[in-house]
């Protein structure tokens, strides 16, 4: 009995093509009804349904990277790219992007240090990528803009989820992490063993599945609100239904499975032990990817549905195929106490149980088809083959991918090593690295090497050249005047490449809202009366914090140094000296000051935590002189003053010292000196200062924003992408927790001047989802300068 519409998938087609394993699937958006697939073969192919009969054609096939591909997402359309773009992730640590109908990369990115194997596209162009490196990238068009470091081991899967700025990534240390503008936010535990698949069922929930063989439902507020078992072996893949929360998921015990409402509804077997991937297009038909290179769609549509001899041929092969008992799919099989045939005459009790018979000596593997109330073969048992690899990249060391994995024993009662080894890697530089790696004997080289070429007999890989590649690093090269390989943008800069703004043109940098200025590009707030002027950004010179009272500054350092141990008690001299130096650095008299007077000045800022405070306030105020600044922050100096400063930053140490520091920051801006050295060490010293957001100190606060607008000041001069995204991060972050309105304004002018004329920027800050953190500010009644400022910055965005 036929079942009726809308309740079983049956086979579509089977499209051959590929040359090895498939690995990456993903629906495309143009033509409609079409995706894209990705394999080991080095290629990545698109398909379009073909109008006449059920199947697809290949369209064309892409080729850009140098070893497997193993992952691929499509890139929303943009003004540029109308039909949007195509992303493929390697083995040879590159991602490819391609435009629909150009068989080249129209751009290569790279920056990873690993195998890429995951990767998932956000609004406003952002791709974010998951690397065997255990880091996660942010890419914006052709640029890195963050790296999320925080796993311990591969990121196998990444998904950007609806709201903005919000990420995940899953991860062979067993735990996901969920990030927001770059941070991690709060990391997820429960699986067992590496998380291999992720997918998004609402701006709340997502779903991931494992190598412990379950699915796991979470809340994003770190619940997990359900674990799905079926799967009897590693899940390598998960995809959610069109709008609503069935799902399919596809693993190495060689099924398909479809969930709905919880259960597991359907299994589909197919005649390859490894179906690496799945993806559900819009019309609800899935499409799996395997280890046999064979790509098999299959639909609920009867009118879709393959002819009665497709569905044949297809079972045929399923039945022929050869079961190994080793990898445990159909549980413990001793196969003298097998039933015969006639065991197949009583009906399974679910869809995809699995039954064994003998049959005149041989085991053969059964499946109960409900809607079909018949026992479909699905292969026979087969003995297990020794030293055979089953099928390729299935052997997990330290959470990533190998062909093998030997045991080699090097003594009889020493420890044995493992030896991760792929068909593609030097047999003799696989065991160098390896004997050096358990530092073991170098004479041993010739024993491993031939060790691994005697028992991968016969298993090289054919290298698929490629038209592009470069014959010394085989890496795609850049070929002049072919329309693949610069990403030329309309109105780039000849000489930069970067955008720059085209006024009245429709694609770039901001879009014109009533009342641009038509000289800086601005949107300008309108008042019908007169037209307000942006008095705020993009700001020019650094903000510094100049007030000091030297009389009550020097009271308290001779008071404390009264009470300081022996070995840090300063003499009158010194205290002198100290005074001298205030006085110089705070314009009251002409003098420069010393180089002694800066050395009793270096005593003084490292007595001890507790009463060091007056001597950082001196600190901070005389690095605003150019003499001072220079001693502190040139190349001879700078490194033990960046840790002495980093040092107060500490959340967990004096609130007053925390001030000063950053304040002391802030001013090393006025120099030139100090400007680069704060450009160079600005990494750290971002990542430390921002950790001071959590004590509620207003003062804090504001001289944490100023520093943030300090380094937007030198970006904005500079247009260093990566330095703007780590600005913008921070902006973002301190932005959730900052009440006082003048830290939000100087955040707010900072944000401005980040993103002012770099459409870049601009683009990176939406996808964050800075615009609608910063709306309320819009509606502030006093001060008047933030609500102002803001509406500015909101017209940019």
């Amino acid at each position: 009995a036929m079942a009726g519409e809308g309740s079983t998938f049956r086979l579509r087609c089977c499209l051959l093509g590929h040359g090895q394993d498939v690995r990456g699937l993903t629906r495309g958006l143009f033509p409609e009804g079409g995706f894209v697939s990705v394999s080991r073969d080095r290629t990545a192919r698109l398909w379009a349904p073909d109008g006449l009969n059920r199947g697809f054609t290949e369209m064309h096939c892409m080729s850009g990277h140098s070893n497997f591909v193993s992952c691929v997402c499509i890139i929303p359309p943009s003004d540029l790219y109308p039909r949007g773009l195509i992303a493929t992730g390697g083995n040879d640590h590159n991602i490819c992007i391609f435009t629909i109908d150009n068989p080249a990369p129209l751009y290569i990115l790279k920056g990873h240090k690993n195998t890429v194997c995951s990767l998932s596209s956000g609004k406003f162009g952002t791709l974010l990528s998951g690397s065997w490196d255990t880091t996660a990238k942010v890419w914006l068009n052709d640029r890195c803009m963050m790296t999320l470091q925080g796993h311990t081991a591969a990121i196998w899967a990444v998904k950007i989820l609806p709201e903005q700025g919000l990420m995940l990534t899953g991860s062979a240390d067993k735990t996901i992490k969920l990030w927001k503008a770059g941070r991690c936010e709060r990391t997820f535990t429960g699986h067992e063993d590496c998380v291999r698949g992720l997918a998004i069922l609402s701006e709340m929930e997502f779903l991931s599945c494992a190598n412990d063989a379950s699915v796991r439902r979470w809340q994003i507020s770190g619940e997990c609100l359900q674990v799905y078992y079926g799967h009897t072996n590693y899940i390598y893949s998960i995809s959610v239904f069109p709008r609503c929360k069935d799902f399919v998921t596809t693993g190495e015990d060689r099924s398909l499975r479809i969930w709905k409402q919880g259960e597991c509804t359907q299994t589909i077997r197919l005649p390859a032990q490894s179906v690496w991937c799945c993806c559900v297009l819009d019309n609800g038909d899935i499409v799996v990817g395997a280890s046999d290179g064979i790509i098999r769609v299959f639909t609920e549509s009867l009118e879709r549905t393959a002819s009665a001899e497709e569905i044949q041929a297809f079972e045929n092969e399923l039945a022929q195929a050869a079961i190994d008992p080793k990898t445990g799919d159909l549980g413990d099989i001793n196969a003298d106490d097998l039933p015969g045939r006639e065991h197949l005459k009583d009906p399974g009790t679910r869809d995809g149980q699995t039954r064994l018979i003998k049959d005149n000596g041989k085991v053969e593997a059964y499946q109960w088809s409900v809607s079909e109330g018949r026992w479909i073969k699905i292969g026979d048992v087969v003995g297990s083959s020794g030293a055979t690899q089953q099928t390729s990249g299935k052997v997990l060391f330290e959470g990533k991918e190998y062909d093998y994995v030997f045991t080699i024993d090097v003594n009889e009662n020493g420890p044995s090593y493992k030896l991760p080894y792929n068909i593609t890697d030097d047999p003799w530089l696989t065991a160098y690295n390896f004997l050096q790696k358990n530092d073991l004997n170098p004479m041993f080289l010739d024993q491993v090497a031939k060790f691994i070429m005697d028992n991968t007999k016969g298993q090289t890989l054919l290298s698929t050249s490629n038209q592009f590649s470069d014959p010394f690093t085989g890496a795609g090269r850049y070929v002049p005047g072919s329309s693949s390989g610069s990403s030329t943008v309309p109105g780039a800069d000849p000489f930069t490449g970067a955008g720059r703004y085209v006024p009245g043109s429709a694609s770039n940098a901001v879009p014109p809202v009533g009342g641009v200025d038509p000289f800086t590009g601005m949107g300008a707030y309108q008042s019908t009366a007169a037209k307000a002027e942006n008095i705020y950004f993009p700001k020019k010179d650094a903000v510094t914090f100049d007030q000091a009272n030297p009389t009550q500054i020097l009271g308290k350092l001779k008071e404390l140094n009264g009470s300081a141990a022996e070995e840090h008690k300063l003499t009158e001299d010194d205290l002198i000296i100290l005074e001298k130096l205030l006085s110089a650095t705070c314009n009251t008299s002409a003098e420069t000051p010393t180089a002694q007077q800066l050395q009793t000045l270096w005593r003084a800022v490292n007595w001890p935590e507790d009463i060091v405070f007056p001597a950082l306030d001196i600190l901070r105020v005389s690095v605003r002189h150019p003499t001072v600044n220079e001693n502190f922050c040139s190349e001879k100096e700078h490194v033990q003053f960046i840790i002495l400063l980093l040092k107060f930053l500490n959340p967990k140490g004096k609130q007053a010292n925390q001030l000063l520091a950053l304040r002391a920051l802030c001013n090393c801006f006025v120099s030139h000196a100090g400007q680069k050295l704060m450009m160079e060490q600005r990494d750290e010293i971002m990542t430390q200062a921002i950790e001071t957001k959590s004590g509620n100190n207003k003062n804090i606060h504001i001289a944490l924003a100023t520093l943030t607008l300090n380094y937007a000041v030198c970006l904005h001069k500079v247009n260093n992408i990566e330095g703007k995204a780590q600005c913008l991060s921070v902006i973002s972050t301190v932005m959730e927790v900052v009440q006082d309105l003048e830290a939000i304004f100087r955040l707010l002018v900072a944000l401005g001047t980040l993103i002012s004329n770099d459409a870049n920027a601009v683009q990176l800050a939406k996808s964050l989802g800075v615009d609608s953190q910063i709306k309320k500010y819009a509606s502030v009644s006093e001060p008047a300068k933030v609500k102002e400022c803001c509406r500015f910055v909101l017209n940019l965005l």
